[in-house]
């Protein structure tokens, strides 16, 4: 059975409708990655599986138990943890009360120096900026520390919103190296990433959406070596880009 199943999920942003029937799964352990222009839907889907929006329509089922309708903080505690598009930390806390607070839902606070270690491991530089405030971090160091406040949670899956954003491409294939021995250790990962080729070299499967729709999916090594098909629902200034 998949640990994650997406039924048919509608959802609205007033009267426009930004998702038309998203049904996708995810099995445990797995990468997949969710592509498609701008507009495509890609950010409303995390976000409605992560509790942030609530479908209007169709059901989310996590682990064998339903979830759509639930608050963030019970998707979180169900172990499906969100690192949202634009890293959105607490500038003026430290890097430590960041990750504190990505680990509000395990409530057993004696536990804490062991997860933050176990997190550290994957970025070391956190530990050496434990004290600092976030806000003072660069661009790389934020997103690493972003990963890392959702991984507090001990999370059994992953969703990532456009991991390089604004980064330099040495540190995004560092992030890449980092979700890829996430995953390694068994947290599945859903990805949502601008730069298609990358997104679809470091996932096993792939959905593609356009319109608040998937309109194809398969093997994402497969689909990389489909440019028609990626030039078709993504246009060919992006696939040159990408």
């Amino acid at each position: 059975m998949a640990l994650l199943e997406a039924e048919n999920l509608a959802v609205f942003y007033g009267p426009v409708q930004a998702l038309r029937g998203i049904t996708l799964h995810v099995n445990a352990g797995e990468m997949v990655a969710l592509i498609g222009a701008n507009g495509a839907g890609k950010t409303t889907t995390l976000r409605t599986l992560s509790g942030m929006l609530s479908p209007r329509q169709g059901s989310i089922t996590f682990d064998g138990e339903r979830l759509d309708g639930r608050p963030p903080f019970a998707v979180v505690e169900h172990g499906l943890a969100h690192v949202p598009e634009g890293r959105e930390l607490f500038g003026a806390m430290s890097v430590e009360e960041n990750l504190r607070l990505g680990f509000y839902s395990k409530r057993q606070a004696k536990d804490f120096d062991r997860r933050a270690e176990q997190v550290m491991d994957y970025f070391p530089i956190l530990r050496e900026r434990a004290a600092q405030a976030s806000a003072t971090l660069s661009g790389g160091e934020q997103q690493m520390l972003v990963v890392a406040r959702a991984l507090m949670s001990e999370p059994k899956m992953l969703l990532v919103d456009e991991l390089s954003l604004g980064l330099a491409p040495k540190i995004v294939a560092q992030l890449f190296e980092i979700l890829r021995a996430v995953n390694e250790q068994g947290t599945a990962v859903v990805l949502v990433e601008q730069f298609v080729h990358m997104a679809l070299a470091n996932t096993d499967r792939a959905y593609v959406l356009q319109k608040g729709e998937v309109v194809a999916e398969g093997v994402s090594r497969q689909l990389l070596e489909d440019e028609s098909l990626i030039a078709s629902y993504l246009g060919e200034a992006d696939l040159a880009k990408n």
